[in-house]
C-alpha cells in the first residue's frame, strides 16, 4: 500500500481507529521519520473529534516510553520503545497487563520476544525514488489474520 500524503496517512489511521476495540495491539515498525506517530497523531485525534473531544497534542514518547489518552470510554496506551535496550525493560512496563482494558500502540516493538495472539504489525518504509511518500505493509494476527487490510 502507498500513503502519498499526510491526508492519506491521517485517512488509514481513521479508518483504523474505527475498528480497533480493547485488546487489541499495534505494533509500528519504520526508520526515524518514517511516519509512525503521525499515523498514531492521525488515530487518536480522529478518535477525539468523533467523541466531541479537543484534539490532544500527539507526541512520540521517545523519553517518557508511554503517554495514555482517554477518549470516552477507550483508553490509548502509546508507547515508544526506542531507548529501551533489552527485553527486561520491556516486561518491567508491563505493557502486558490487563490489556482487555485498553488499545496498545507500540512504536519500536523490536525487542518483544513474546508478541500478543490480536495485533496488527504495520511496516513503513520510504520507496527509494521519493521521501515524500509512504510504503506500508500491513500483518494482522489472531482475530486479524484474515482482515484485508487491502479494503480500508
Amino acid at each position: 500500500m502507498k500513503l502519498n500524503s499526510l491526508k492519506d496517512t491521517f485517512n488509514l489511521s481513521k479508518k483504523i481507529g474505527k475498528i480497533l476495540s480493547n485488546g487489541d495491539f499495534i505494533f509500528l515498525y519504520g526508520e526515524i521519520g518514517v511516519g509512525k506517530t503521525t499515523f498514531v497523531r492521525g488515530l487518536i485525534n480522529n478518535l477525539e473529534v468523533e467523541n466531541g473531544i479537543a484534539e490532544s497534542q500527539i507526541l512520540s514518547p521517545t523519553f517518557n516510553i508511554v503517554f495514555n489518552y482517554e477518549i470516552k470510554k477507550k483508553i490509548i496506551m502509546h508507547y515508544d520503545l526506542y531507548r529501551l535496550k533489552n527485553s527486561t525493560d520491556i516486561d518491567e512496563l508491563g505493557i502486558f497487563a490487563e490489556i482487555e482494558n485498553h488499545i496498545t500502540l507500540i512504536e519500536w516493538p523490536e525487542l518483544i520476544k513474546k508478541k500478543p495472539e490480536n495485533r496488527v504489525e504495520m511496516y513503513f518504509s520510504y520507496p527509494e525514488e521519493n521521501l515524500n511518500v509512504r510504503n506500508l505493509k500491513i500483518k494482522g494476527y489472531g482475530k486479524w489474520s484474515n482482515y484485508d487490510f487491502k479494503k480500508i
